[in-house]
């Protein structure tokens, strides 16, 4: 049956249409429910058409990524340093200065790395408008063949281009994307708080590997029963974060999060064995 009939209707039916519930088209999809990604589509009378996440989804894969990294590289540590027989004193130095150092090393690097990035980009964009200023016709061109390279036919690319020519920031912006692979930043991002909360989600996570050590200072519990608690509580959030990881992704939130508990496990063995093997060789 031909497409026509429905896309009509879906012309006449625009107005009820808008910018999609982000949140019910992921279910949708996930469920692979037609029905449920129509509603997902439809605005409610009086709501924004909007489908920007919301402030706390922008920061979650840093929160996220940062905490990865924070857990895993301070529990191989306190590995090492329980492999090595040192003493707790010790493995909380280790862990605590190590974890800062880590933390601020990667806070850093995320901002700068995000601005150099974001500048190079918009470097590219202001050469780019330069050049459609100077020969709008050659802009028009380019995006004429990337569109036909897509599969358009050379008249209807000709006629999107040259409509969307006339609105300059679109035009440039889908330039950067479809030409040059390049999203042009938002004017509200902050590559410094980015940073922060990479920081702030490296050092909260980094932390749990070190709080058996912390809270059973002055007990009477041995280090092997100290090192068994601190694997139990990192285990337990890898397998949380591994979880909250699979919504970037298209893993299943236990197949994301056992992964992720392996990844850290597998790590941890290693600084353990490299930490045992040092101690033996050196106590000869």
């Amino acid at each position: 049956r031909s497409l026509m009939p429905r896309l009509t209707k879906s012309l006449d039916n625009a107005s009820e249409v808008g910018m999609r519930d982000l949140v019910k088209a992921r279910k949708a999809y996930d469920e692979k429910n037609a029905d449920s990604s129509k509603e997902a589509h439809k605005l409610t009378v009086g709501s924004p058409a909007s489908e920007k996440h919301s402030e706390a989804s922008d920061y979650l894969k840093s929160i996220v990524y940062g905490g990865l990294d924070g857990i895993i590289t301070t529990f191989a540590v306190v590995s090492g340093a329980a492999g090595g027989g040192f003493g707790i004193e010790v493995v909380l130095v280790l862990g605590f200065s190590n974890m800062f150092a880590d933390a601020l090393s990667m806070g850093m690097g995320d901002a700068l790395s995000t601005k150099a990035q974001n500048a190079a980009i918009m470097k590219e964009r202001e050469r780019e408008a330069w050049e459609f200023e100077s020969y709008p016709e050659g802009e028009i061109a380019e995006m004429v063949e990337v569109y036909t390279k897509k599969g358009m036919s050379e008249e209807d690319a000709r006629d999107v281009v040259t409509k969307m020519s006339k609105y300059k920031d679109i035009f440039l912006d889908t330039m950067m994307v479809e030409e040059l692979g390049m999203m042009v930043p938002g004017d509200d991002e902050n590559p410094a708080f980015d940073g922060f909360v990479t920081f702030s989600s490296f050092v909260f996570f980094g932390l749990f590997p070190l709080l058996g050590y912390l809270f059973t200072i002055g007990s009477n519990l041995s280090e092997t029963e100290l090192f068994g608690i601190s694997i139990c509580m990192t285990g337990v959030m890898l397998f949380i974060l591994g979880a909250i990881k699979s919504q970037f992704t298209t893993q299943s939130w236990w197949s994301s999060g056992f992964e992720i508990l392996v990844f850290g496990g597998i790590t941890a063995s290693v600084s353990f064995l490299i930490g045992w093997l040092v101690e033996s060789i050196i106590s000869g």
